[in-house]
Order: structure tokens, then sequence, then C-alpha cells
């Protein structure tokens, strides 16, 4: 399993480089000798969009290189999640003069005017991790949530023994990718699992503290659950979150960051499935890019980022990504 995991990777860096190389080589010559792109995740502090981050600056360096040019990253993002301020946000990047904006969005609904008035100003918008699908942006790169969904459902499902009852743990009810994770939790527990019970969706605001005491709140009035499918592992992030639900519950979570990792290496948590998050930031980079130099798009608006299941076997390795996301290494 290792040298199959240590082989996965080293296949995506090699697409990842590649694709870098193509930008250079296959585009015409810039118009501009720099370019200012804004990035607006959801919130500062999440490791996910630190890991984002760093992929749009590694993918600026090595772009710019490529094209002869200066790319400039203006990190945007709010201290905590506010959709309000990500529309401000992607507003004063139009006025400042920013050449393209890549969005993660907290509300689609709420976002996606702030979208169009970017685009319709010539500012070319990508989002990533959750989609606006009915704005003007001209691709989104990302997890496939429903599909994701389906995986969280059929792995918890398995590791269940395919019988029991799954409570799921949602987070944000406005967020359009969580809404598609829960979707795909329910569709793939009713057509494939006919001895597997939905008890409800519990939403909560997303902190680590918040999460706990929803898990827990919940399992003490219902004794009977015997899964947890979490469309996000904010559990995960704090000591001992899980001791009401040990031995109790099997869980499986999205996102594999190093405070979760712990959980699968001690048997809490039976797997974690890692998204894509430093290619995040070096995709949306790259496509912008692309927009801007040549006015490319991807074939299809949807470009689809696969999962990683991680669990014991591999939570050690897997583990290693982040030093280099994180700034570590």
């Amino acid at each position: 399993m290792r040298s199959t995991f240590k082989a996965l990777l080293a296949g995506v860096a090699i697409l990842g480089v590649a694709a870098a190389v193509a930008v250079g080589a296959s585009q015409p010559k810039p118009s501009k000798k720099s370019y200012s792109l804004g990035l607006i995740a959801k919130s500062q502090s999440n490791p996910v969009f630190i890991a984002a981050r760093t992929g749009a600056m590694d993918a600026a360096k090595e772009l710019g290189e490529k094209l002869g040019v200066k790319i400039e990253i203006q990190w945007r993002t709010p201290v905590s999640e506010d959709a309000q301020k990500q529309a401000e946000a992607i507003e004063q990047l139009v006025a400042s003069g920013a050449d393209g904006i890549a969005l993660s969005a907290t509300d689609a609904k709420l976002l996606k005017g702030a979208i169009d008035s970017a685009v319709d100003k010539g500012v070319p918008v990508v989002t990533f991790d959750s989609d606006v699908p009915n704005s003007k942006r001209f691709a989104y790169y990302g997890t496939d949530d429903v599909a994701c969904g389906e995986l969280l459902g059929r792995t918890l499902a398995k590791s269940m023994g395919g019988k029991g009852v799954i409570a799921i743990l949602a987070g944000n009810q406005t967020a359009p990718n969580l809404q598609g994770r829960v979707r795909g939790v329910k569709s793939v527990i009713e057509k494939e699992f006919k001895d597997i019970t939905i008890l409800d969706t519990f939403y909560h605001a997303e902190t680590p503290q918040d999460a706990v005491a929803k898990v827990e709140q919940v399992m003490a009035s219902n004794p009977q659950i015997t899964g947890w499918a979490m469309v996000g592992g904010w559990p995960l992030f704090t000591e001992n979150a899980l001791d009401k639900v040990a031995g109790k519950a099997k869980v499986v979570a999205v996102d594999a960051l190093p405070a979760q990792l712990v959980y699968v290496k001690n048997g809490q948590v039976d797997a974690l499935l890692g998204q894509k998050v430093y290619e995040w930031g070096y995709e949306s980079v790259r496509m912008l890019m692309d927009k801007l130099v040549a006015n490319k798009a991807p074939a299809e608006p949807i470009v689809k980022a696969d999962l990683v299941i991680v669990n014991k076997a591999n939570a050690e390795e897997y583990g290693k990504n982040w030093d280099k996301w994180l700034g570590k290494k």
C-alpha cells in the first residue's frame, strides 16, 4: 500500500509539472510584464486554505518564470467565514486593477452578484473548493462534492459492516460544497445500503469547539448512532474530540489535516478523505493565467479533483505533504 501511495503522489507531481510546462510552451507571448491575481478563500486560519495559498504562490513563481512575467498574489481572505466580506474583497480587487480572481465561496447566492459584476468589468473569476455554479465564473477546480459525499457514505457504510444508524455532521448550512456532500451521503446510503438508516443531518458553527459540542449532544440524545459521516472534519482539530464516540460509532470524515491524522493513527477515525488543497491554489492560478494570456478556458468548466483515502496504512506518508503545504519545509 505504501509503495502504491508513493507512486500516486509521484504521478500527481509529474502531472502538475507537465501542466506548468505546457502553459509556458503553448501560450502566446503575454501582453503585460506583470499580473495581479486576487485569492479569496473562506478563512485565514483554516490549514486547507493556507495550503491553497502555498499552491498559488508556487504557481505564481513557476509560471511567472516560464512566461517571463511577474505574478503577484493578493491574499484577501477574511479572518473568519464571512460571505459579505468576500464580496467586498472582490469589489476592492476589481477597483484596484486586479487582472483575475480566485474564490472559494462561503455563500453562493450572496456572491453571485459580485462575481458577475467583476466579469462584466473584464476581470475573469475562477472558483475553487466551493463553487458558484450559476455565476459568470469561467471555471471551477475542486472536489466533486456529490461524488465526495458518495465516497464518504460508502466508506463509512463498509466500516460499519453495512448496517446501523448514521448521523451526518455538516457545518455551515449555506455552504454549497457541504450541501453537495450531504446529498451524496444520503443518495449512496439510500441506494446501496438498505440496512443503514440516516438519523438526520446536524449543522453547527464551523469551529472545532462547536462541532465537538454538537457531536456530544447528538450522541447523548441518540445512543443508537453507530456511524458518523462528517462532511468536514471540524471536531478533529481538537484533542479528545471523540472520547464520547469511540467504541460506540465508526467515524469517516472529509479532509486529512495534521491534527486529524492523529485520530486515524489512534484508531478513533476509520478513514479520512484528503482533498487536493494545495492544488486549489496552484490550479486556480494556472487557469487564470491561461485565460489572461491566451484566452483559454478548460474544455469543461468543472475541473474535478480526485480524493485520497487516508487510513492507518498511509497516514504517516500522507502527513509529510503538510510540511511543504504549511511552509515548514
